[in-house]
C-alpha cells in the first residue's frame, strides 16, 4: 500500500462552508434487537438521544415476519429516517438463510416505505436490476462493501467505488479495517473527491477518526452506538460521545483538528476537556484521540494545515523530540516533547514541554495559597530545597522546571546511578530512595513524586514513610488515579500543603490550549470539567 499524505496540496479541504454551523452528515444508530419489542425499546432510545437515522438490522431478529414486521418498524420510527440492513454471514452479519428470501425482504421494506436499504456489492447488480420502476423510486439504495482485514490502496478503493457505482447505487458505502492510524488518510482522500454520496468508515480503534472527522470531509453518514460496548462494527463510538464529547454537529470543512497521540489513548480525559473548551468560546476545532504506533509516519501522513496541533503522551514523548522541526530549549533539555504545534506561516512542527509548566505552576500556586509570605512576582520556589522522586521523563521535567525557578534540586531514585546522572545534568544533588527516609537537612522543603508508586491498583504504596514528611512545606504527587494518594493523605496529616496530579494535568492543559488556539485558557471550565469526572 502506498503512503498517502494529507498535505496542503494533497486534498482541497478548504473549499466551501465550514464554520460552526450544522453539517449535513447524518448520525445513524444500529438497532440490533433480537425481538421486535427490543427493537422498539432501542428505537425509542435513539429518538430520545437525537439520531437522524436508525439502521434496523433485520439479521439480528430471532423471529421475523417480513409482511407484518417491516410496516410496524417503519411506522414506529416516526421522526427518524429508516435504513434496513439484512446482513448475511458472508459479509460479517448474522443471517444464514437463503439469499433470495433475504433480498425479497429488502424489496418489501422498499415497498413499505423504507428511506434506505443496504445491499452488499456481491448481490447488488442482481437486486437492483430485479426491481420494477415504482419500487426502485421508493427508497435510496446503499451498496456496501466490507473489508475486515485491511484498508486497500487509494487506487484499489477508487476501483471499488467505480464497481459499486456501476450497480446503480444511490449511495456508496465502503468499510475497511485500520491496521495503522495512517490507513484512514486513504479513506479521507477518497471521500473528499467523491462525486456521489459516500459513506467511508475505517473499523477498529485505530480507525476511530474516520467516524469522528467524516463531516469534515463530506461523509454522508456516521454510525454511533446507543450503549458503550454494544457495537455493530469494531471501533464504533457512542452517539452520546459523538454529540457531546466531539460536538460532531459543528464539524465542517474548515474545522481545525487537534488530538492526543499515544498508545494506549482510549482513556484520556483530554478530548472531553478540549472539546468543551472549544465549544464554550465558539472555536472551530475538534480534539480527537490518535492511537499511534509510529509517530514519524503519523506526522508525515497527516501533514496538512488542518492538523494543527497535538498533545503527546506515553510512549511518544521522546520520539516527538526528533520529529519536530524546531524544539523549545527547555523541552530539548528535558529530552521530551508533550505538545506539538503546526506553525501557520510555514507548516513547520514546533515542539514544547508543558508538563513541567503544569506541575511547577501548580506547586507555586500551592505555596502561595498556603502562606501569604509568597505573594508577589518572584517564584516562591526560589532558594527552596526541591526534592524530586524519580529520574525518568517526568522527574527530568520537574527538576529542570524547579531549577529554572531558582530552587536547589535533589534527585531521589531507587538506583543511585540514575539519580546522580540527572542531578549532574541539572546541577543538583542525588540520594537513594532509602536515604530519603532520614533526609531532612532543613525545614520547609518541597517534595515531588514523579513515579507511579501509589497509582491504581496499588493505592496502598507510598514512596516515602509518613515520619519523613514532617520536614516538607508542600508535597506534590504526579499520580492522579487516585486523586488523593496515600502519599498526599499522609503529607496532609503531617501538616504539609498538598498538590494533586490533577492540578498538573490541568496546568499543562492550560498551556497546550493557549498554544493551540492563541486564546486564554478557560480555567474555570477546565476545573469544573475535571472535578465532575
Amino acid at each position: 500500500m502506498e503512503s498517502t499524505s494529507l498535505s496542503l496540496s494533497g486534498i482541497g479541504l478548504n473549499s466551501g462552508g465550514g464554520g460552526m454551523g450544522t453539517n449535513s452528515t447524518l448520525i445513524c444508530a444500529p438497532i440490533m434487537g433480537k425481538t421486535m419489542n427490543q427493537m422498539f425499546v432501542d428505537m425509542a432510545k435513539a429518538k430520545e438521544i437525537g439520531v437522524d437515522i436508525v439502521e434496523i438490522r433485520l439479521d439480528y431478529l430471532s423471529t421475523f415476519n417480513p409482511h407484518q414486521d417491516l410496516q410496524t418498524l417503519i411506522e414506529y420510527s416516526t421522526t427518524m429516517l429508516t435504513l434496513f440492513t439484512y446482513r448475511p454471514k458472508w459479509e460479517g452479519g448474522e443471517y444464514e438463510g437463503d439469499d433470495s428470501i433475504r433480498l425479497d425482504a429488502l424489496k418489501l421494506a422498499m415497498e413499505a416505505g423504507a428511506d434506505y436499504v443496504d445491499v452488499e456489492l456481491q448481490v447488488a447488480h442482481e437486486f437492483i436490476s430485479s426491481l420494477d420502476e415504482k419500487t426502485r423510486e421508493k427508497s435510496k439504495i446503499i451498496v456496501s462493501s466490507h473489508n475486515y482485514h485491511a484498508t486497500p490502496s487509494v487506487e484499489e478503493i477508487g476501483n471499488l467505488v467505480a464497481r459499486i457505482q456501476s450497480t446503480g447505487a444511490d449511495i456508496v458505502k465502503i468499510a475497511t479495517t485500520a491496521v495503522d492510524v495512517t490507513d484512514v488518510a486513504r479513506m479521507f482522500q477518497i471521500i473528499v473527491h467523491s462525486q456521489v454520496p459516500f459513506i467511508g468508515l475505517v473499523m477498529t480503534e485505530k480507525g476511530l477518526i474516520s467516524r469522528l472527522l467524516c463531516p469534515k470531509y463530506g461523509g454522508y453518514l456516521t454510525f454511533g452506538t446507543l450503549e458503550e460496548g454494544i457495537v455493530s462494527a469494531p471501533g464504533q463510538p457512542t452517539i452520546k460521545d459523538l454529540l457531546d464529547k466531539y460536538n460532531l454537529r459543528h464539524i465542517g470543512p474548515d474545522t481545525k483538528v487537534f488530538g492526543i497521540i499515544g498508545k494506549p489513548v482510549g482513556h484520556s480525559k483530554s478530548p472531553l476537556l478540549f472539546n468543551k473548551a472549544f465549544k464554550s468560546v465558539g472555536f472551530n476545532g475538534v480534539y480527537v484521540p490518535f492511537l499511534v504506533d509510529d509517530l514519524a509516519k503519523f506526522l508525515a501522513t497527516y501533514a496538512s494545515a488542518d492538523f494543527a496541533g497535538f498533545s503527546c503522551t506515553i510512549p511518544h514523548k521522546e520520539a516527538a523530540l526528533k520529529c519536530c522541526d524546531e524544539v523549545d530549549p527547555i523541552a530539548k533539555l528535558i529530552g521530551a516533547v508533550n505538545t506539538i504545534v503546526r506553525r501557520p506561516s510555514d507548516g513547520k512542527l514546533i515542539g514544547y514541554n508543558t508538563d513541567y509548566i503544569g506541575a511547577i505552576s501548580a506547586i507555586e500556586d500551592g505555596l502561595r495559597g498556603s502562606n501569604k509570605i509568597y505573594q508577589g512576582s518572584a517564584s516562591p520556589l526560589a532558594g527552596k530545597l526541591f526534592v524530586v522522586i524519580g529520574a525518568g521523563g517526568a522527574g527530568k521535567a520537574l527538576a529542570y522546571g524547579a531549577k529554572a525557578k531558582g530552587a536547589r534540586v535533589v534527585i531521589a531514585n531507587r538506583t543511585y546511578e540514575r539519580a546522580r546522572e540527572l542531578a549532574d545534568l541539572v546541577g543538583g544533588d542525588a540520594v537513594t530512595l532509602a536515604q530519603l527516609e532520614t533526609f531532612s537537612p532543613e525545614d520547609g522543603m518541597i517534595l515531588a513524586n514523579t513515579t507511579s508508586i501509589g497509582m491504581q491498583p496499588k493505592i496502598e504504596e507510598t514512596p516515602i514513610p509518613k515520619h519523613a514528611l514532617s520536614a516538607y512545606a508542600l508535597v506534590f504527587d504526579a499520580v492522579y488515579t487516585p486523586k488523593m494518594t496515600r502519599l498526599l493523605r499522609e503529607a496532609e496529616e503531617s501538616g504539609a500543603a498538598i498538590v494533586t496530579g490533577v492540578e498538573m494535568f490541568i496546568g499543562q492543559a492550560y498551556e497546550q490550549y493557549e498554544r493551540f488556539t492563541g486564546l486564554p485558557a478557560p480555567k474555570k471550565l477546565f476545573r469544573e470539567t475535571m472535578s465532575a469526572l
